[in-house]
């Protein structure tokens, strides 16, 4: 219709993790309301589904599609990436949001700790598994979602997987730090291919976040905590104002918090650490199927 037609997202196509409910249901809204076509991941398809007509209802626009996976599983992430390839001939935005934290340790189904796999190595895996469509759709974005916990977060490379001792906190913290160092280091691989990567800091939003195993402490102090917590639409804003905004064209290798570049932790910016990060999640996700040759955007493995 030509409304839809008009709005300044009209002919994009953007890709959202986690997007069921949140930060993420709230960045698909947005990015619909300005005329995207947008595809929303959740694990469970009845709950992607109900998120997806809600966000039609909310904006008028009926182009919002449903993939089902769970992110933890690398075959999943596998499977999601073919489904999106077979879907969308091209891929405008990818916005790396899903994200989570457990009180106690949990592995994944490829041996894992379920925080570091989650929150890094999905988008990590991701990221590299769609990156040529995203080159061929050029200029595209890639959009990480951080969090201002990563500038307490340490890259234990002896303990990736927090075996000789679990935090919840610490694990997530680390694995914030991650989706930042993560983020510098493939804007740096992407230089010269007209994709950008960004990773932002949302702020502390009132979302289900940690439900699924919280702390003592946690269940404590959540109902206070909400009182000054952000909603979700305002958590959205920055990752709406990366993956759209003329002014964020271009833009690459940054970190935004409440839609401005900031600094990040000074160990998100040690490029030998970032680089050593890449190099041992490749390995923790290949080689194997579908795995990627061109890691650093120019055919060459990482």
């Amino acid at each position: 219709m030509a409304d839809q037609a008009s709005r300044p997202m009209a002919g994009k196509t953007v890709l959202v993790t986690g997007g069921t409910g949140g930060i993420g249901e709230a960045t698909a809204a947005g990015l619909a309301a300005l005329g995207a076509r947008v595809g929303i991941t959740g694990r469970d398809r009845g709950r992607a589904e109900a998120a997806a007509a809600q966000i039609t209802d909310q904006t008028g626009n009926p182009a919002v599609d449903v993939f089902v996976a769970d992110l933890s599983a690398q075959a999943e992430v596998r499977r999601l990436a073919a489904e999106v390839l077979a879907s969308y001939p091209r891929l405008d935005v990818l916005i790396n949001n899903v994200g989570k934290i457990w009180a106690n340790r949990h592995v994944t189904p490829d041996g894992l700790e379920h925080t570091f796999a989650l929150n890094h190595l999905a988008p990590f895996l991701l990221t590299n598994l769609l990156l040529q469509r995203l080159q061929a759709s050029a200029p595209a974005r890639v959009v990480t979602v951080s969090s201002g916990a990563q500038a307490m977060g340490r890259i234990d490379f002896d303990d990736l997987q927090s075996e000789r001792r679990y935090s919840g906190q610490r694990a997530y913290n680390a694995s914030k730090l991650a989706n930042v160092m993560f983020t510098y280091e493939l804007a740096r691989r992407l230089e010269g291919t007209g994709v950008t990567a960004t990773v932002l800091h949302p702020g502390v939003v009132r979302t289900s976040f940690g439900a699924e195993d919280p702390s003592p402490l946690y269940r404590v102090l959540l109902p206070l905590a909400r009182l000054f917590m952000k909603t979700p639409e305002q958590g959205a804003a920055t990752s709406v104002y990366l993956a759209s905004s003329p002014e964020a064209e271009g833009v690459t290798g940054r970190y935004f918090a409440n839609r401005r570049p900031k600094r990040s932790s000074k160990a998100s910016y040690d490029a030998q650490a970032a680089a050593q990060l890449w190099h041992v999640s490749a390995d923790l996700v290949g080689p194997g199927g579908t795995w990627p040759q061109q890691l650093d955007g120019r055919g060459e493995r990482g």
